[in-house]
This record gives structure tokens, sequence and C-alpha cells, in this order.
């Protein structure tokens, strides 16, 4: 009997996270623990995550997270195969903190250390939770990326299209600054959205008239802005029934363009015949119930399979990165010590950046 125990660390935003992931020959992998430490109330005051704010938390947290992922576990470090962890791409200050204490864990305890893209733990998700076998569709939806990418093996990934501008989740936070929600902005616009007429206001679904996959939230946040002004500058303010039908616009607007994009995407997907269609969407966005509710239906017109993780497996975890850095261990897939954090890492590194180049590589 060969078992993979892997313990994972995540420090790319602002969620401190630790979480062990155990793995008894080529059965299903198992999530013997997941600790994870949350800093919203670090960031509230600020309207957004703060960067060195973020970064002097984990500092002081992700000792705290690996010792009760750990306890939970059951597990001692001298059970464990590998360290995994976060390497990129994300906030740079938190990401040197992750590895850093990677690396001060692999070497006092003598262990393989395993640098994990952030994106490819979301991308890898399915297969953790539900089995997915190669090739897969991943919609991969957060609040800092959106992209289609065909997941043929743990380190090979096409990208078939992607936003070119805000992520929806950063379109779903900046929409809950201009109506003045809590954030994170996500929640709190789809509770308001529950309550509102998506049809009040004629908000614009970008880029559905141009060909391919490509997606663009930033003009929908700007007409959201246009629309919120008009309403204030007729009222003298904005009562809780315009915040609702606001939101409710922008979340239809959001669901029509991304369930487009996706039936897209789709066929060109199954233009390579896979054995086993299937869609899988993960990332924080992917917890909204009206997103997944439109791509269930799109899933269900061209017949091919739905799945998305665990509401507690869509935000960000350790799980996700202890399940990849398996794969990526079982692979033969290890780092040394010269593992550099990286805030810049796309999957697909053959397809053009879609938010161009800069000095420290391509952003998406």
């Amino acid at each position: 009997m060969h078992t993979l125990t892997i313990l994972g660390l995540e420090s790319s935003c602002d969620d401190t996270a630790a979480a062990v992931v155990r793995q008894v020959n080529d059965g299903p992998p198992a999530i013997l623990s997941s600790i994870i430490m949350g800093q919203s109330n670090l960031h509230a005051s600020y309207g957004g995550v703060v960067p060195e704010i973020a970064a002097r938390a984990h500092a002081e947290r992700l000792d705290l997270c690996v010792i009760r992922a750990l306890e939970e576990a059951g597990v001692t470090l001298a059970e464990v195969d590998a360290v995994a962890v976060t390497a990129g791409p994300g906030l740079i200050g938190g990401v040197i903190s992750g590895v850093m204490c990677a690396k001060g864990i692999a070497i006092g305890a003598g262990l393989p250390l395993v640098g994990v893209n952030h994106l490819a733990g979301h991308a890898l998700t399915p297969r953790l939770t539900d089995g997915a076998h190669y090739p897969y569709l991943m919609l991969l939806v957060s609040g800092g990326h959106c992209q289609f990418l065909i997941a043929r093996g743990v380190d090979d990934f096409s990208r078939l299209g992607g936003t070119i501008d805000d992520a929806p989740g950063e379109a779903f936070d900046k929409t809950a600054r201009l109506l003045g929600l809590p954030q994170p902005g996500g929640p709190s616009v789809e509770q308001a959205a529950t309550a509102g007429d998506p049809r009040r206001f004629a908000f614009p679904r970008p880029l559905l008239d141009r060909p391919g996959c490509d997606m663009s939230f930033s003009g929908l946040k700007t007409a959201l802005l246009r629309a919120r002004d008009a309403v204030m500058a007729d009222k003298g303010g904005l009562t809780r029934a315009d915040r609702a039908d606001l939101c409710a616009g922008f979340q239809a607007a959001v669901v029509d363009v991304l369930a487009e994009k996706t039936r897209r995407a789709l066929g060109l997907y199954l233009a390579e015949d896979p054995a086993q269609p299937l869609l899988a969407v993960a990332g924080g966005v992917a917890a909204n119930t009206a997103i997944r509710a439109g791509l269930e239906t799109v899933c269900a017109d061209l017949g091919v399979a739905f799945t998305a993780p665990p509401l507690a497996l869509c935000t960000d975890n350790a799980a996700m990165i202890a399940y990849a850095g398996l794969e990526r261990f079982r692979a033969g897939l290890v780092d040394d010590m010269t593992l550099a954090a990286r805030p810049r890492w796309p999957l697909d590194t053959t397809s053009p950046a879609l938010l161009g180049s800069g000095k420290k590589g391509a952003k998406a």
C-alpha cells in the first residue's frame, strides 16, 4: 500500500491557510484538515485588501495554521511526505511569507519542497473533489482571475480565453464599494440582488458582439457607476430598492456574459472529442449561486457534465494547494531551496499574455 501525505500552505492574498491531504494508492484523496484564518476584519476599513497588512498577518499566522492543521489531521511532520506551498501568482509579500515558511519546514524536517501555482490549485480542485478525468474544461473565476482552460495534465493547461481587464470578483468588489455595501463584495452584491429587479437597468453585455472567449468587465462596472449617479441625481440618494435593482442588473449581466462565453469555450473543447466531457468551475466567484445556475443551464443544453467544488473549496484554501502538490510530487516535479515567490505566473505559458507583460513577466 502506497500512501502520500502532503502538507499545503496558502498565503497568496488575504487568507492564511494550511491543510493536510492524503491519498492511498490510486484511491480518492482525503482532506485530513483544512485551516483558514481570514483577514477581513483587518482590511474592512480600507475598502479592500492592503498588501502590507496582509503580508504581516501571514507572517504572524502561518506557523499557527500549520500546527493546527497537523493537530486536526492527527499527523506529525515525520508522517508527511512533502511540503507544498503557493509560490505565485499573488500579492508578493504574502507569497514570500508562505514560501519562506515552507522552506523552513522542509529544511527542518528534511522534507521535499513543492512549489504550486495558485491557479493550478483551483484548476485541479475538481480532481480532488470529484475525481475528474483529463481533459476537462475549467472556468477559473475569482477575485483576480477569469479564464477558460483545458486541463490536460498536472502541468499542462491550454487557455481558450479570459478577461482582458477586470476579473469578475474585482468587478463585484468595486460594485459593492460604489453602492456602499460591505466587503467582500461578491456575497454582498449577491445578497442584495435577491430582492432586486434585473430588468430595471439596461446594462451592457461586453464583448458578446465579438467572436472568441475573451471577456471584459470594466465597462460593466462603469455602466453601473453611471446608472447609480443618474438615480442619485434624480432622487438625491439611493434607496434600498435602488441598490437591489442595481445589484440584480449587474449580476444578471455577469451571468449572461459568462454563460455565453462558456458556451463558446465548450464548443472548442468538445471539438477535441473528450471521452468524458466535463465543465468545472472554481475560484471565489464560483460560490455565486446565480452564476452556477447559468453555467449548469449551458451544460445541460450541450449534454456536458458540470461540477463545482463545495463552497469551502471555492475560495482560497490550502487543501487545493496540498492536492496540487501531491500530483506534482507524484509526477516528480519537486523544487529545491531556490524556489522563488512570483507575483505573476500564467498557467498557459505558450499563449500570448491576456493583459500584457512587464518586467515581472506575463500577468495572465
